[in-house]
């Protein structure tokens, strides 16, 4: 089943200057963001769908991408989430059991611009030498110098709150299966659907709440534990989660995040945090467990950090200690409270895509709940 066939030129243009030219792929026009590459091999769609890369042109650096085609189940969200997508080569033909349409035209009936052709080796050493920045993926019709005036007018990653705007706009439940144990609250701010999914599956009744949700609402639910998610923009702009993270653990409620999420705990509890010069993408980022010393592998999606000093500890936050840190660049994977039930990791333990290696993080948080049940 053929899927994508095009004669026509485009080229993604960085705001540097640098310039790499391609096919047009996926919808027509012209899109601007933030240029990333995502080093996983496969689980293109649930990347697509990611909240987390709003705002973002994602690169991916494995050679091929589409060949096993689209379909509904491995949507993380209600469609595709990136401002772009950069690929080497485009299958024309899509082959898998599951698969129910091709990437191309999935790209093109979801507004999403793409390129293909692109050397992406030369563009990700190109990103990891000089750090992620703006671009464009533009039809060669376009002038270079109109398109390049518009990436450096585009808005950079820092200062932005781009949570509010993938939040979903109501509260829903995700029941639990089987026996219902423990209800948890889930504070969307570009949450992948895989998370509730696998507390669901553990005994939880998930709800889902927009980020805008005020505390008073969250502490009033009385819940058995609150999920802080992942989502895009800077951590720094986004506010709405530290009043209701230290009411609920100041009460002994259980609070886990993930991403995002785990720096808005870091927040609350007084850490700073960064951009990082190119950030992490992909599923085969090593971390350390200092609980043990047990390496993970882990999927990953996240431009800034949590700050750390010389010494691995957080400046402002002397209630938080580093549980875990990633080994390309030393940066700071998780951390805990000393005294509240209160843990949190930078990468995605959901794993969509990625490694299964910190799926027992979930199983931590339902320990944490179970603990705190059985004290009252």
């Amino acid at each position: 089943m053929t899927t994508f066939s095009s004669s026509d030129t485009a080229y993604l243009l960085l705001e540097d200057g640098r310039s790499f030219s391609g096919q047009a792929y996926g919808a027509p026009g012209l899109a601007l963001g933030e240029v990333v590459f995502n080093t996983s091999m496969s689980g293109y769609q649930e990347i697509l769908t990611d909240p987390s890369y709003t705002g973002q042109l994602v690169t991916m650096t494995y050679p091929l991408i589409g060949n096993y085609g689209v379909n509904r189940s491995d949507e993380e969200s209600d469609g595709p989430k990136v401002s772009g997508f950069v690929v080497r080569e485009g299958s024309r033909m899509y082959s898998s059991w599951r698969g129910e349409g091709g990437l191309h035209d999935y790209l093109d009936r979801h507004g999403v611009v793409g390129i293909a052709g692109v050397d992406t080796r030369a563009l990700t050493r190109h990103i990891r030498a000089e750090g992620a920045m703006r671009g464009a993926i533009a039809p060669v019709s376009e002038a270079s110098e109109a398109v390049l005036d518009r990436v450096r007018a585009h808005p950079r990653m820092e200062g932005l709150d781009l949570a509010c705007g993938v939040s979903t706009d109501r509260r829903y439940e995700v029941p639990a299966v089987g026996e219902e144990r423990f209800h948890v609250l889930a504070f969307d701010f570009g949450v992948k659907a895989h998370s509730p999914k696998l507390m669901a599956e553990l005994g939880c009744r998930v709800t889902v709440l927009p980020a805008n949700t005020p505390t008073e609402a969250i502490v009033e639910a009385d819940p058995d534990g609150l999920f802080v998610s992942n989502g895009p923009g800077d951590p720094a702009m986004v506010e709405q989660a530290q009043g209701a993270i230290l009411r609920l653990s100041e009460m002994g409620t259980p609070v886990f995040g993930i991403c995002l999420g785990h720096q808005l705990i870091s927040r609350a509890f007084g850490a700073r945090t960064y951009k990082l010069p190119f950030g992490h993408h992909g599923g085969n980022h090593p971390v350390r467990n200092l609980n043990g010393g047990a390496i993970e592998i882990t999927a990953q999606n996240h431009g800034f950090a949590v700050e750390q000093d010389g010494e691995g500890n957080i400046p402002g936050a002397p209630d938080l200690r580093t549980t875990h840190v990633n080994l390309y660049d030393g940066t700071v994977e998780g951390v805990s409270h000393r005294d509240r039930p209160v843990f949190s990791v930078q990468y995605h333990p959901e794993a969509a895509p990625g490694p299964h290696d910190s799926r027992y993080l979930f199983h931590q948080f339902l320990q944490s709940m179970e603990q705190c049940r059985t004290r009252t």
